[in-house]
């Protein structure tokens, strides 16, 4: 027995107009929240926020300033993919407009919504992705400056 959402589903090459905006309204969400998670990670490792004596008094916590320069560099590492993050969202944006969200950029099918409500910014499908997983790893050679 066929399911009867399956040949509807199958048949179906794009989201419509309304399932559309229910994904814009998704990623906009997710945009704002994207945006304040960056400002706070921008604000931990940038000194424009202080303003006290720490940069002026002398202090011999070496121990204490190694964690906090590794702590900036860890912040500033989450802060790059965070922009990252941000930049797969605004790229999604563009492709609700263009009217060629949630078609997979490998196989040429809709993604499923759920999975694209759960990674809005998603431009593989699960078979795709796991395509793209197993095949670099068994043709890589190996390569010392890589690792």
């Amino acid at each position: 027995m066929k399911k009867a959402t399956g040949p509807a589903q199958s048949e179906k090459n794009r989201y419509n107009d309304d399932e559309l905006e229910e994904f814009k309204q998704i990623i906009l969400k997710k945009l704002e929240k994207a945006h304040n998670d960056l400002k706070l990670l921008t604000e931990s490792y940038t000194t424009g926020n202080e303003h006290d004596t720490n940069d002026t008094s002398p202090t011999f916590k070496v121990l204490e300033e190694g964690y906090q320069v590794f702590s900036k560099e860890e912040n500033s590492k989450f802060a790059a993919r965070q922009e990252k993050f941000i930049k797969s969202l605004e790229n999604a944006l563009i492709r609700i407009e263009n009217k060629t969200y949630g078609i997979c950029r490998v196989t040429g099918k809709l993604i499923p919504a759920d999975r694209l409500r759960s990674v809005p910014h998603a431009t593989l499908s699960i078979e795709a992705k796991r395509v793209q997983v197993t095949a670099p790893v068994a043709v890589r050679p190996f390569d010392p400056d890589m690792e």
